[in-house]
């Protein structure tokens, strides 16, 4: 990992920050500042960085992004009962050219990962996600990713990449590691029909809007699933974005969008988080740290029960179906459910960790009157395609 690419956090940050009280989140991690350098990563859980790159926005800011206030806001609030060591790397400037960005943020988050510390990206415009999900390259895995985004950001095959067309580069570009797509919260009107078409076909996952605020707790055995989430802050309705500049008056509340954050932290397999499309008003940026404060909330509380840390934790059920045997696993842990995809024959290695996905109760009772859930077979077609 270079550190070089890295600036320390400004100094107006830090003047405020010795003038808070010590249980405050600025007072309890460790900084990245002209004083001290860069800080010590033994031990650290989670390192935030900041971005300033939104020269691929679709619709770009008033003047330079200002990633002061959202620290100022988060430095601010207080710590849980956290154990979790925070470390915040600093920002990370736009490079000379954006593909110069892009490799810095992956070079950074790579050697993060490999260090088994989970990055916080926060700041600039959401086709950051890309250089994200690139840093996986190195890591032999498929990637899982989730996007909260009203959204898809497929845009067309032969569009540069910016935030709205900074998918269909993940999907076809080489090296492709994508084994899941889920997206949160789309509204149907920002979508064509042949990008909705384009999610079922590649079997991937769309939820709109109105599904997800109806039942907030659909998005759990999504994000269980994940290990890159990125989230849109476009996703939140403008009222509760202060009437940010790029926003809509449709879209999640802010109660709802810290608790989908949560959620996102809660997982015990996401590796990394993305917090993009940042504006500066008060508002928007009290609403953007209380994210980031609510995803490190999630991760404090994480239960480490994916199967299978011990087959003790687990108790097996076998659903029998016409054609098939479905097997489900419940953790005494935390009461939450797996179903088990068959493993395929000849099926590439990396792909062999996603014979089991995460599920709900209703998906055994469902199974139980003979109702295969839908999240399985997608699975399964994908493992054959």
């Amino acid at each position: 990992m270079n550190t070089d690419f890295l600036i320390p956090v400004e100094n107006v940050v830090l003047a405020h920050n010795e003038l808070l009280p010590r249980q405050s989140f600025g007072r309890s991690i460790r900084i990245h500042s002209e004083k001290n350098g860069f800080p010590e990563l033994e031990g650290v859980k989670i390192a935030l960085i900041g971005v300033d790159e939104i020269r691929n926005a679709s619709v770009k800011p008033d003047g330079k992004l200002s990633l002061k206030n959202i620290r100022l806001e988060l430095y601010k609030l207080f710590m849980g009962n956290w154990s979790a060591p925070i470390a915040d790397l600093g920002n990370l400037p736009g490079g000379e050219s954006i593909e110069d960005t892009y490799f810095a943020v992956a070079n950074i988050m790579t050697g993060l990962l490999k260090q088994g510390i989970l990055p916080v990206v926060f700041g600039g415009s959401q086709d950051l996600t890309y250089a994200m999900y690139r840093a996986y390259d190195t890591m032999e895995q498929m990637v899982n990713l989730v996007s909260v985004d009203s959204r898809f950001d497929f845009g067309s095959a032969d569009e540069l990449i910016s935030s709205r067309s900074y998918m269909s580069k993940i999907v076809v570009n080489l090296p492709n590691n994508l084994f899941n797509f889920s997206n949160l919260g789309y509204q149907t009107y920002f979508n064509a029909q042949e990008e909705i078409d384009l999610m079922e076909r590649l079997f991937f996952e769309a939820y709109r809007l109105g599904e997800v605020t109806g039942d907030i707790t659909v998005v759990e055995p999504v994000f269980r699933d994940a290990d890159l989430v990125s989230l849109d802050m476009t996703a939140v309705r403008s009222a509760d974005l202060g009437n940010a500049r790029n926003s809509h008056p449709n879209g999640f509340d802010g109660r709802e969008i810290c608790a989908i954050a949560r959620y996102a932290g809660i997982s015990d397999k996401v590796t990394s988080f993305g917090v993009f499309e940042c504006e500066t008003n008060s508002q928007f940026d009290q609403l953007a740290a209380q994210v980031i404060w609510y995803f490190i909330e999630g991760v404090n509380i994480r239960k480490n029960d994916y199967p299978f840390a011990s087959s003790d934790s687990f108790n097996k059920y076998i659903v029998p179906m016409e054609d098939l045997e479905i097997h489900f696993y419940k953790s005494d842990i935390s009461g939450r459910w797996w179903i088990e995809v068959p493993q395929i024959e000849n099926l590439d290695n990396k792909l062999k960790r996603q014979t089991l996905l995460p599920c709900t109760h209703e998906d055994y009772l469902s199974a139980c009157e003979g109702v295969v859930p839908e999240r399985w077979w997608k699975a399964y077609k994908k493992m054959l395609v």
